[in-house]
């Protein structure tokens, strides 16, 4: 680089600044980026190019790039995200404490929108919480409101979140903003803040679903797909289904009027794409939904997009349906048939039965049908299975994955895993499950799949008449601390 002539370096200087504007033009940043980087891979080509030379105080606009058009795997895949979280912190205390609140030209507003994008990223929320960042962006606020869409980004980490909630004057600051802001995307952002933190989820809420209304579906969608999702709910909506979808932009408290959709839903259907990802409302949502434990179908509606970081997380191995893949009535088909398929939280639990046991019913009967009365061979003691028998429950009821991740179980193990789940940090035993499911198969857990085991384990407890188990022991797949049980313990 030092044999660089004057001219090639400011040419570059210009070409970054230049790519730097087209990200934050107007607002608009995937519309306009997308002019000049057609796949992400040609984005990541230009940006690692420019990292190589980051050094040069000049092309310090090339991180900047990179928080606009990086996906959540990608910027965790990169050797320089320590870099990039170091040098947008030092630069946005530097922007926040001069005077004319920029940082070598640049306006602190388009440092906050980099930010807005990176916050998103579990890497970047991991890294503000272990560096006790919270508090910089806490002093933001009065003066830019964007920074509570940044805080509300933060809050889905649990460290995030525990810093917010022992900072009692700005949770103060926020619940009485929420009830007094005339601003209606900061009060948007508020509540999204406090429904994270489990706060004042009654606060302004001005949505009301009538107690008599339920729904077969909800649609969860960015409105950057409006015109297709009307597609789709047109479609839903002439084959008699139910739906409750928000087409105008609610106001007031949306999270309230969206738990409300969910719980009144039997299935959610997930609208995935790159905007979907990036919006915390969508985010809120559908990890709602899960822990309601409602049937998520998945479907791409943006071209080329992968899921990734949490939306690829909680959707785990579930099959999604690609409507840029199908032409539209053959999408809406395939769509039309998994809405039909049963959810497994529904599916009856039975005892599990030899092989040659399965082999000599008659085709014409269902092995898992409720109204058959054919003893259990098996114990209905889970104590007594065996790691096979294990296995084969777990495949009679679909659940392939965690068939493969619990294979050396036996039903014992069952027991401890299932009593783990119910008692310990969520948070924990999800991080557990998705370290061992990478260890074990090189997958992401299916929160879904992950869902059905418990449900299953809860409806198979009927069949358990008398088990004891010692709680004070360690289990064989999750080791995590619960109280010693001083009586016989049932699941």
């Amino acid at each position: 680089m030092e044999s660089w002539s004057d001219e090639l370096l400011i040419c570059i200087t210009y070409l970054t600044a230049f790519i730097c504007g087209r990200c934050w033009w107007g607002g608009e940043k995937t519309t306009h980026v997308k002019v000049l980087f057609s796949t992400e891979q040609i984005s990541c080509d230009f940006v690692q190019g420019l990292i190589r030379i980051i050094s040069y105080q000049p092309f310090y606009e090339a991180y900047a790039v990179l928080s606009e058009v990086l996906t959540d795997e990608k910027l965790k895949e990169l050797k320089v995200t320590n870099s990039i979280c170091n040098f947008l912190f030092d630069i946005l205390e530097q922007g926040w404490y001069t005077p004319l609140k920029k940082y070598k030209q640049m306006p602190f507003i388009n440092l906050l929108r980099s930010f807005s994008t990176l916050s998103m990223s579990s890497t970047i929320q991991q890294k503000v919480a272990d560096g006790y960042k919270l508090s910089l962006f806490i002093e933001m606020c009065d003066k830019y409101p964007i920074v509570y869409d940044i805080i509300w980004a933060l809050s889905f980490n649990q460290d995030i979140q525990q810093q917010l909630r022992s900072n009692s004057a700005f949770m103060s600051k926020l619940t009485h903003l929420a009830k007094e802001s005339k601003n209606d995307q900061m009060k948007k952002n508020i509540h999204g803040i406090l429904w994270n933190l489990e706060l004042n989820r009654e606060i302004g809420s001005t949505i009301v679903i009538k107690d008599e209304e339920i729904f077969d579906i909800m649609i969860s969608y960015s409105h950057e797909e409006k015109v297709l999702c009307k597609q789709i709910y047109d479609e839903l909506i002439n084959c008699g289904y139910r739906i409750w979808i928000d087409f105008n932009q609610m106001h007031g408290n949306v999270m309230d009027a969206m738990a409300q959709a969910i719980e009144r839903s039997h299935t959610i259907i997930i609208c995935m794409s790159e905007q979907y990802r990036k919006s915390n409302y969508c985010r809120a949502e559908a990890q709602y939904a899960f822990r309601q434990q409602r049937k998520i179908v998945p479907v791409i509606l943006q071209k080329h997009y992968k899921p990734d970081g949490w939306l690829s997380f909680l959707i785990g191995s579930l099959l999604y349906i690609d409507f840029n893949k199908y032409e539209f009535p053959e999408a809406m088909a395939k769509l039309f048939n998994e809405l039909k398929v049963e959810d497994m939280s529904e599916i009856n639990v039975v005892p599990v039965r030899p092989k040659e046991d399965i082999a000599a019913i008659p085709p014409s009967l269902s092995v898992s049908s409720p109204k058959r009365s054919v003893s259990p061979i098996y114990s209905q003691n889970i104590l007594e299975w065996t790691q096979t028998q294990v296995h084969n429950w777990l495949l009679e009821h679909n659940l392939v994955q965690m068939s493969r991740i619990l294979t050396n179980c036996d039903g014992r193990s069952l027991i401890y895993l299932n009593k783990y789940i119910k008692y310990c940090p969520i948070q924990q035993i999800l991080n557990l499950f998705q370290e061992e499911s990478h260890r074990r198969i090189n997958e992401s857990i299916s929160l879904i799949e992950l869902s059905c085991f418990q449900s299953l384990m809860d409806q198979q407890k009927r069949l358990i008449q008398s088990i004891d188990v010692n709680t004070e022991q360690n289990g064989s797949l999750i080791s995590c601390s619960i109280h010693n049980e001083t009586r016989a313990t049932r699941m």
